[in-house]
């Protein structure tokens, strides 16, 4: 099965992830030692949906973190441009869109807010992303992103990105259908901006109050940001 490289051509990561779709949640809990339910739970509750809320989840690939939302009483739409995560997430029954993060097919403020959680780093330009969120997200409308980011602490950084590059592939080996697509996983957490400077991309595309809350000692950080009037 393909894995994608760090020019992240759109083609190459939706067939990864359409490769790794049938158990890719179950190795998502392991890998993050069961810590992904907890970066839900924060990323929900950073967005704060409301009950008659429109909400777009993008990147949502089997749709558990749209699940997560709906539970608000929000209309949530699931989007992603892997037809295989999407069609492993059928069963949850929600509305579910084949999507490219670069050109939505949305209109204009079509939503109250959105989330991005663990994909934006996965688009062939973030910025182009960013400003697509902006378009769809009506003014005052609220966005979270939920992203692998840089430990502050200089001793776990060491021990963290060591994690990244050894670990994570062997591990993956154990319970993925593409292990390799986990060396790409690795490559591309290593490669991304620090939270400062994510920041500041999006504030750049159109996002203002923007800020972050680290977890995990800043191994993954939750940008929050309100859509510009």
């Amino acid at each position: 099965m393909p894995r994608a490289g760090l020019d992240k051509q759109p083609r190459d990561v939706a067939e990864m992830f359409d490769g790794v779709a049938q158990h890719y949640d179950r190795t998502n809990t392991v890998l993050a030692f069961g810590m992904d339910r907890r970066w839900r739970n924060l990323m929900v509750r950073a967005l704060d949906p409301r009950p008659g809320e429109r909400i777009l989840d993008l990147a949502a690939g089997t749709g558990v973190s749209t699940a997560e939302l709906a539970r608000s009483g929000a209309f949530t739409v699931a989007a992603d441009f892997s037809l295989g995560m999407l069609g492993r997430g059928r069963f949850r029954r929600l509305p579910m869109v084949a999507a490219d993060a670069l050109n939505l097919p949305f209109a204009d403020a079509a939503f109250d807010g959105a989330t991005i959680s663990f994909g934006l780093r996965n688009v062939a330009d973030t910025d182009q992303a960013l400003r697509e969120l902006a378009r769809v997200v009506r003014p005052g409308g609220r966005l979270v992103i939920c992203e692998f980011s840089t430990p502050t602490w200089r001793p776990f950084r060491v021990v963290y990105q060591n994690y990244l590059v050894r670990a994570l592939p062997r591990i993956a080996r154990l319970v993925s259908s593409n292990p390799d697509a986990y060396v790409y996983l690795s490559e591309s957490i290593r490669d991304w901006p620090d939270q400062r400077a994510l920041a500041e991309r999006v504030a750049e595309a159109g996002w203002d109050d923007v800020a972050w809350r680290n977890s995990v000692g800043g191994a993954v950080a939750l940008h929050r940001a309100v859509r510009s009037s």
